[in-house]
């Protein structure tokens, strides 16, 4: 087997890995990657706003907004608008939002993480220089990513951005 196809495969079992962590996680606790990487947030720093989640997090305020109004419907976010200053909103995870978070398997990034903090120095920068070199060659080094390891974690934006770029 000549080397493209073995790097081409290793990178369909990444992505097949991925799959099947949102998978395990959407089938265990009905929540996706983001949902769990925020709420994992808010429950490291109860009453954050929204916008420093997102900072956090490394996604769009819009896209966490938008997560959040899901998991508001879902009764696992609660947001309490501030009685002094109307504009500030801060979240908090309700009890049932605490429960989900108990029972969730560990978010894959979170593994990946541990693994690649066991690793010496110059293997993780080898394998951050090796990624970014692929990313480059794949065209895909001007897509905006957050460091979640789900296959449907790009926000609209994010895929309208990667359009636009794939148009120049």
């Amino acid at each position: 087997m000549e080397k493209h196809q073995e790097l081409l495969i290793a990178l369909r079992k990444v992505i097949r890995a991925i799959g099947l962590h949102s998978k395990q996680l959407s089938k265990t606790s009905g929540l996706t990657s983001p949902q769990l990487l925020i709420m994992l947030e808010i429950d490291k720093v109860s009453g954050i706003n929204s916008s420093q989640v997102a900072k956090n997090v490394n996604l769009s305020a819009a896209t966490v907004t938008n997560i959040l109004d899901r998991l508001e419907n879902k009764s696992l976010v609660s947001r309490v608008r501030n009685t002094q200053d109307k504009r500030k909103v801060s979240l908090y995870l309700t009890e049932d939002g605490k429960a989900i978070l108990v029972k969730a398997p560990q978010a894959l990034q979170e593994h990946f993480i541990e693994n690649f903090s066991n690793l010496a120095q110059w293997e993780q920068s080898q394998l951050l220089s090796s990624m970014e070199r692929l990313a480059e060659m794949m065209n895909a080094n001007e897509i905006d990513a957050a460091p979640l390891l789900e296959l449907n974690a790009m926000s609209a934006s994010s895929i309208s951005n990667a359009n636009k770029t794939d148009a120049l």
